[in-house]
């Protein structure tokens, strides 16, 4: 791990004074107005701010381990919490015990792969979760799912799987359709937090087809979680649900700006007529073949793009 972690002291002009002169053979320029000192010692920044109270001055140890160090001044120093942004839950959970659950996103996207994910969630999570805002992805800015994102797939069990598009339409050649691809990523990531906690009894997926439907598609698979309730919009109504429909959006906006980067161009979302006019000067500059790898050949608007 290279988190850098930080310790705040407030010090007098005193102290301040005794700090630069102890650091001062580590002293570095700096251009800063607010900054008085700043220096650098094995790996650990040193810098003293200016406040607007007279007489006051912040101390800030910063780096890989900075505590020991700032114990030399204080030995009472403690690492910084860092603050949380906080977005308001409006989510109305119905299932508040242990719980296991899936959601996926791509599936109306011309560009980009289709994503499930599962999450793990405890009964004793849930507070957690509300102060962190996890809530139906969708009701999310993308800048608060890759945000929260980061936070639960650190603190939350999960599995994802990914289907880029040259896997996708390979399967759509040999006659698999949409729901059924989904049912079989559904079931892996499931089996996968399954396995790993066998006890857990609720199990919930954001319906996308109907429950005997859903095992039909699986006749063919040698391990099938059962048992599952299926609800539309589950990201509302099941915690497990709602952290696995970030960690999936959170995976494909990944994914989405990957391929952006590959081409130098925003890639658009969806398959509107934005989409299709993108598409036709992808096709311009890159050649049908190399649109072809990164599209769903069975969209209706690919054919208007081909033409």
């Amino acid at each position: 791990m290279n988190e850098r972690k930080s310790v705040t002291l407030l010090i007098n002009e005193k102290k301040a004074k005794e700090i630069a002169s102890f650091y001062q053979a580590y002293q570095l320029e700096n251009n800063s107005e607010y900054i008085t000192f700043f220096a650098k010692k094995q790996g650990i920044t040193i810098t003293i701010y200016s406040s607007k109270k007279e007489g006051q001055y912040k101390l800030i140890f910063l780096g890989r381990n900075p505590l020991g160090e700032a114990k030399v001044w204080d030995k009472d120093a403690k690492y910084n919490i860092p603050k949380i942004k906080k977005v308001p839950s409006t989510a109305s959970w119905i299932a508040l015990d242990d719980q296991i659950g899936s959601d996926e996103v791509g599936t109306g996207d011309l560009f980009g792969p289709v994503t499930v994910a599962s999450s793990y969630v405890k009964a004793s999570d849930l507070p957690r979760l509300r102060q962190l805002g996890v809530d139906d992805s969708k009701r999310l800015s993308d800048e608060d799912i890759k945000r929260i994102a980061k936070i639960l797939i650190k603190e939350f069990p999960y599995s994802q799987v990914s289907l880029n598009n040259e896997k996708y339409n390979e399967l759509v050649d040999k006659g698999l359709n949409l729901n059924e691809m989904k049912c079989k990523m559904h079931n892996q990531v499931l089996l996968n937090l399954h396995k790993k906690y066998p006890e857990v009894q609720n199990i919930f997926v954001d319906q996308f087809t109907e429950k005997d439907n859903y095992y039909k598609y699986l006749n063919d698979t040698e391990e099938v979680v059962n048992n599952i309730t299926f609800k539309t919009k589950g990201e509302t109504y099941f915690p497990c649900v709602a952290v696995a429909s970030i960690i999936a959006r959170y995976s494909f906006l990944q994914k989405m700006e990957q391929l952006s980067k590959k081409y130098g161009r925003d890639i658009p979302f969806g398959a509107s007529k934005k989409v299709t006019k993108f598409a036709i000067d992808f096709v311009k500059a890159y050649g049908e073949e190399e649109l072809l790898k990164i599209v769903k050949k069975n969209f209706a608007n690919l054919s208007e793009v081909l033409k």
